[in-house]
């Protein structure tokens, strides 16, 4: 009997001490849903958008829908791109090759709820079976919206809006192909299944986010940066900056909770991991070398080039890992705007462009989570141009916040939120905004409280 009692001890032993991973932990022995005992997540998921880049490649778009069989296409875009030669090239493509089109270019700058039930109604009406969004991250999440509620016509608009907010259902319908032709060298939406807009009863930002809903095929054309004006041009610069730098300093996908109890239950957004670093890195080294450039020198054709690529290259790093404090953050200093109306913007309401709106609590943010991956912070500090060879990790948060800082500084922009209308009586109510933004202030990697909130939002009043 001893002997036979060994031998179920050492078995015991062996069990506890073997491979828990899928492939041998005979996983399809056990009831089904056992990954939901899981605390943390264990997986990550890559998903892009098929990416075209190339001068003047445009000219393809009319060749694209011909070949996937389109017959009648809904282009998007906005009042002011409506007259530019993106939108030329884009209808001029779709009429050679005999493509049948309407245009809708009511799309908000800064979308709301309101303009997006307009596109939707447009939609719908319309009876589309191909889209083409023209334009920067408002037109690309404008067209994804309307694409989304057209193929889902008994849905209601807080259906697929995410929690708490909305219900944040899974998007289960079959999208029509939609194909981004970006405008500007910022938001990356070309790349992702996010759409954001301001929900007007909360004044604040919120989103949909689904795979589902990114584009087929991004049309990456570097002849249409050269459109931007300066400051257009460093607000989608500095959007940019903070996706590379969000993405790589996020929560790690499996220390992310909960663990999904279905695949289709994983979120867009899901932490760092070691693919979305990659490009995260690669974009950060790209807006060191040419973001100055950039905005410096609307005609310096190289760096525009390249930071319409860094968009791309961030947007598959946020895409999938997520962007955390400054973005959730942001929607309320955008979603409460008052009279702000920034330069080089030609709307008829107040605008806090996004870019500006993230880029301004930076400092403060990275400042407050340098203490939990400091390696990270120092790394991103180091390919900005800060030397960190001497610098303690204690200190990493501070020095890429100064990094930011002087960077800011350099490339003029507004001193801190009071520049853009905000003073210290503003600040319960932008973090009552920012509460709901848990579908990315959870990816931080410091968790954070409303004290910790009102503390950063009032780091951010000055910045110089």
């Amino acid at each position: 009997m001893a002997g036979r009692e060994r031998i179920v001890h050492l078995l015991k032993q062996l069990r506890q001490a073997s491979c828990r991973c899928p492939a041998h932990s005979h996983t399809y022995s056990q009831a089904p849903g056992h990954v939901t005992t899981r605390k943390t997540d264990y997986a990550f998921e890559m998903a892009c958008s098929n990416i075209r880049y190339g001068e003047g490649v445009t000219n393809e778009v009319g060749m694209d829908l011909q070949n996937i069989g389109a017959r009648n296409v809904c282009v998007m875009t906005d009042k002011n791109l409506a007259k530019l030669p993106p939108v030329k090239a884009v209808l001029d493509s779709l009429v050679k090759n005999g493509v049948n089109f309407k245009v809708f270019d009511k799309v908000r700058v800064e979308p709301t709820d309101g303009s997006f039930d307009e596109a939707i109604t447009f939609a719908r009406q319309g009876q589309f079976d191909a889209y083409v969004a023209v334009g920067g991250g408002s037109v690309m999440d404008t067209c994804k919206v309307a694409n989304l509620y057209a193929c889902s016509p008994d849905a209601e608009f807080l259906d697929y809006v995410n929690a708490p907010i909305g219900k944040g259902k899974p998007i289960t319908v079959s999208l029509c192909p939609l194909i981004a032709v970006p405008t500007t060298a910022g938001t990356g939406s070309e790349t992702t299944g996010v759409a954001i807009f301001d929900y007007e009863v909360m004044k604040v930002k919120t989103g949909i986010a689904s795979r589902v809903l990114k584009p087929v095929l991004g049309i990456v054309d570097p002849l249409h940066t050269l459109h931007m004006p300066e400051r257009v041009a460093a607000y989608s610069g500095f959007d940019v900056l903070c996706h590379a730098l969000e993405s790589y300093t996020a929560l790690p996908y499996n220390l992310r909770s909960p663990c999904p109890p279905n695949p289709i239950n994983r979120p867009a957004y899901q932490g760092s991991n070691p693919i979305s670093d990659v490009w995260s890195k690669h974009a950060l080294r790209i807006v060191a070398k040419y973001m100055k450039r950039a905005i410096r020198y609307p005609d310096d054709f190289e760096a525009r080039c390249n930071m319409h690529l860094a968009s791309v290259f961030a947007g598959f790093g946020f895409g999938n890992a997520g962007v955390h404090l400054c973005h959730g953050m942001s929607y309320p200093i955008a979603g409460m705007v008052k009279s702000f109306r920034a330069k080089d913007y030609n709307v008829d309401h107040p605008l806090v462009p996004h870019g500006l709106s993230v880029v301004l609590t930076s400092p403060a943010v990275f400042t407050f989570t340098g203490s939990v991956c400091p390696e990270r912070h120092l790394e991103a500090a180091e390919i900005l141009g800060t030397d960190v060879q001497t610098v303690k990790r204690e200190d990493a948060g501070l020095v890429l916040a100064d990094t930011l800082r002087n960077l800011l500084f350099e490339l003029n922009v507004e001193d801190g939120l009071s520049a853009v209308g905000y003073s210290k009586e503003d600040i319960p109510a932008l973090v009552k905004g920012t509460l709901p933004q848990e579908r990315v202030t959870k990816l931080a990697p410091r968790p954070q409280t409303e004290e910790d909130l009102a503390a950063l939002f009032e780091d951010s009043m000055k910045l110089y």
